[in-house]
C-alpha cells in the first residue's frame, strides 16, 4: 500500500463513495482526487464538491460529459442497432468506458498512480471500469474497496460513516428500496422485490415514464432526421446529440415508451433481474432500423445483424476499448455513409410505430416493387431460372434418393 501516493476516485457524493473516500485516506494513507461525472442522471452533481472539500480533498473534478457521452458512445452504439440478449439497450454498460477514460485522463493530469471505484465484487461494472482502465493505462493500479474491506452491508457503511464523521444526508422521505443507476440513456432498477422473479414490479418504481395505460389517448407524431446514421434534428429543428436524447426521453416517457423488465446473464456468471426505462433509446432503435431499411444494401444490413450480438456482448462485458470492438466500429461506421433521411414515427400508449421513411439515398424503387404494371422494369420470367438454380443442390440430392419424405 505504501506505493500508492495519489488515487483518483469515481465519486458521486453518496454513502458508498463517501465511505470509500475516507477508507482510502486511512487505509492507503494517500491523497484522493475526486471525479464526479454528469452523464445526465438528473441529479445535481455540484453538491459533491462541498462534500469532497469537507473531507479534505484538494483536487476535485466535476465534469459535464453529456455531449461526449451521447456523441462518442451512445450514437456509435446505436449505429449498430445494439441490443444485448434480445432486449437490453445497454444503458449502464455504455457509460462505463467513458468514466474509465476520464479516470485515466485525470490520473495522467494529476500524477496519480491509482484509480478507485465503488463497484461491488458481484457485478459487471468492476469488469467494465477495470478493463477500460488497463486498456488505456496498462500500469495503473486499481483499488476496488468492495473486494478488500468487510463493510458489506448498508448498516456497516452507515456505522463507519458515523464513526468517522462522514457527512451523509438523511432525507425525511423513505429511501428507495432499489439500487438505481441513471444517465441520459436510461435509468435502471435492481434489488428489493425484483429479486423475486415471479413478483411484478411496483408501478411507483418508475421515474421517467407514465404507464402505457395512463398515457395520452391521442397519438404523438414526430420526425427524426438522420445524417450518417445519427439523429441530427427532431421535427426539423437541429439539435446536439445530448439534446436529441433528452428530448426523446421526454416525449417517449410521456407516451409510456421504453419500460423493460428482464433477467439478464451477468458476465461474472450469475443471472440478475433488472428493470429499465429507456424511452429515448427505444425510439432511436426503431427509427434507425427504419432509415436503414431503405438506405442499406441487403447483404450489408444482414451482415450488420449477424455482427450485432458480438458487438453488444463486447459492450456489456466491458471490451469497449478492445481492438475487436474498434475494428467492428469501423465496419459499422462505414455502413452509415448513406444512412441519411427522415423517419416519421407514431407514439401511442407504450408503442413506437414507423409510419414513414424517406431519403435521397433510398434504394427503394417503387417502379420495381409495385404490384401494378411496372412498364418492364422487372421481368418476372427471370425468376424461373433464379429459382431453379437455387434449388439445384436440393434437386440433385433428391435424385440420389435423399428424399425428405
Amino acid at each position: 500500500m505504501a506505493d500508492v501516493k495519489k488515487v483518483v476516485l469515481a465519486y458521486s457524493g453518496g454513502l458508498d463513495t463517501s465511505v470509500i473516500l475516507k477508507w482510502l485516506q486511512d487505509t492507503y494513507n494517500c491523497e484522493v482526487v475526486t471525479f464526479t461525472a454528469d452523464l445526465g442522471q438528473g441529479e445535481e452533481v455540484e453538491p459533491a464538491r462541498a462534500k469532497a472539500q469537507a473531507m479534505g480533498v484538494k483536487e476535485i473534478y466535476i465534469d459535464d460529459l453529456r455531449e461526449e457521452f451521447v456523441r462518442d458512445f451512445v450514437f456509435p452504439m446505436f449505429r449498430a442497432n445494439t441490443v444485448y440478449e434480445g432486449e437490453y439497450l445497454l444503458g449502464t454498460s455504455i457509460a462505463r468506458p467513458l468514466i474509465a477514460k476520464r479516470l485515466i485522463e485525470i490520473a495522467n493530469e494529476t500524477g496519480a498512480d491509482a484509480i478507485s471505484h465503488g463497484a461491488t465484487g458481484k457485478g459487471n461494472d468492476q469488469v467494465r471500469f477495470e478493463l477500460g482502465a488497463y486498456a488505456l493505462k496498462p500500469g495503473v493500479k486499481v483499488i476496488a474497496p468492495w473486494r478488500e474491506w468487510d463493510l458489506l452491508s448498508r448498516e456497516k457503511l452507515m456505522d463507519y460513516a458515523e464513526k468517522h464523521g462522514i457527512p451523509i444526508e438523511r432525507h425525511g422521505k423513505k429511501k428507495s428500496p432499489y439500487s438505481m443507476d441513471a444517465n441520459l440513456l436510461h435509468i435502471s432498477y435492481e434489488g428489493g422485490v425484483l429479486e423475486d422473479t415471479w413478483t411484478e414490479h411496483e408501478e411507483d418504481m418508475w421515474r421517467w415514464s407514465v404507464s402505457p395505460e395512463n398515457a395520452p389517448d391521442q397519438a404523438t407524431y414526430l420526425e427524426l432526421t438522420y445524417r450518417n446514421g445519427d439523429i441530427v434534428a427532431i421535427d426539423g429543428v437541429e439539435k446536439t446529440p445530448a439534446t436529441v436524447l433528452a428530448e426523446l426521453n421526454r416525449i417517449g416517457g410521456a407516451n409510456g415508451i421504453g419500460r423493460l423488465d428482464i433477467v439478464e446473464n451477468r458476465y461474472v456468471g450469475m443471472k440478475s433481474r433488472g428493470c429499465y426505462e429507456t424511452p429515448g433509446g427505444t425510439i432511436m432503435l426503431k427509427a434507425h432500423r427504419a432509415i436503414e431499411s431503405i438506405t442499406l444494401d441487403r447483404e450489408v444490413a444482414h451482415l450488420k445483424d449477424e455482427l450485432m450480438p458480438k458487438y453488444a456482448s463486447l459492450i456489456y462485458t466491458g471490451y469497449w476499448w478492445s481492438p475487436e470492438r474498434l475494428m467492428l466500429q469501423q465496419m459499422i461506421d462505414a455502413s452509415q455513409v448513406n444512412v441519411n433521411g427522415v423517419v416519421r414515427l407514431k407514439l401511442y400508449k407504450g408503442n413506437v410505430t414507423v409510419v414513414g421513411r424517406k431519403s435521397d439515398d433510398s434504394l427503394f424503387d417503387a417502379n420495381i416493387a409495385t404490384f401494378e404494371e411496372d412498364g418492364g422494369a422487372y421481368n418476372q420470367a427471370d425468376a424461373a431460372g433464379f429459382i431453379k438454380l437455387n434449388a439445384l443442390r436440393m434437386r440433385i440430392a433428391a435424385n440420389k434418393g435423399r428424399s425428405l419424405l
